[in-house]
């Protein structure tokens, strides 16, 4: 149930996973500037951006959450989309103490 819940929430400043996958959710000038483009990179932003997002790439785990990403995409026969990685991507959380001050 947890699951569900962090995948339908938003958790400002981050969307919610759902939001992005959809296409409900639009990056701001902020988002942009930071690289966060909409594309299911920016989901695997939310989940574990600290972590992984904004190293460059290639990242073992970033690879494994894109191929599996994939091949769910292709037993149901729908396309990728775009932006698959968060390598270039600015983590969400990154900054927030900064301008909390």
């Amino acid at each position: 149930m947890s699951a569900l819940w962090f995948w339908m929430t938003a958790q400002p400043p981050k969307p919610s996973c759902h939001s992005v996958i959809t296409g409900e959710w639009k990056p701001s000038a902020k988002d942009i500037a930071a690289g966060r483009l909409p594309g299911y990179g920016v989901t695997i932003n939310i989940i574990n951006g600290g972590f992984e997002c904004g190293k460059g790439g290639p990242n073992d785990h970033v690879e494994n959450r894109i191929n599996y990403y994939e091949r769910y995409c292709d037993m149901l026969g729908v396309s990728y989309g775009p932006n698959l990685d968060c390598y270039n991507q600015v983590p969400f959380n990154q900054g927030l103490l900064l301008e909390s001050i």
